[in-house]
């Protein structure tokens, strides 16, 4: 079943809800989760964002991952395995309605995916045109795929992809030509 898309003004109490949410998680994976980042869209105060919460969690053993799906599930999240990336855990919740509130992504310690997400939100945080920019194409993909996510999510592929070659080079240090 497509999901409706719908992006919004950045809300304060994203954060709150990061910061409740991944202590949850946090608590119902014991010892071997080590960090929480907040990620993706919510993360970035200054764009408009699909109001989902993305979450990173780092563990020391991605396989020891799977022993959670239960604790997890009493929580209200769906264990999606890897669901398309390998050493990936991915987890989905949504609200009594039926409407996504958070994903869990689980990566070890250590993945470069981890490093990609992160980078991604700091350039972002530290770009206000490139976020600018990615804001408007958001809203814009929005609009012309309401009722088709995958629409949506492809839409956005190929800026994103540009976005991670140029916070990869900004997160080494290198020069950026502003564009």
């Amino acid at each position: 079943m497509p999901m409706e898309v719908v992006v919004q003004p950045h809300d304060p109490k994203w954060v709150g809800m990061f910061n409740a949410e991944s202590t949850l998680i946090v608590c119902a994976m014991g010892a071997n989760a080590k960090t929480a980042h907040h990620i993706g869209s919510t993360a970035i105060p200054t764009i408009w964002a699909k109001p989902i919460i993305d979450m990173l969690i780092e563990v020391a053993d991605i396989r020891l991952v799977d022993q959670c799906n239960e604790s997890l599930r009493r929580l209200g999240y769906e264990a999606m395995g890897e669901y398309g990336i390998p050493t990936r855990r991915y987890f989905r919740k949504a609200n009594r309605f039926g409407t996504r509130t958070y994903h869990a992504h689980v990566f070890p310690q250590g993945s470069p995916h981890v490093n990609r997400h992160i980078v991604f939100r700091d350039f972002m945080n530290m770009h206000p045109e490139w976020a600018a920019k990615y804001s408007d194409l958001k809203r814009e993909l929005a609009l012309r795929h309401a009722v088709s996510s995958e629409g949506y999510q492809a839409g956005k592929s190929e800026f994103i992809k540009a976005i991670d070659d140029l916070a990869a080079i900004w997160s080494n240090g290198e020069h950026l030509q502003a564009h």
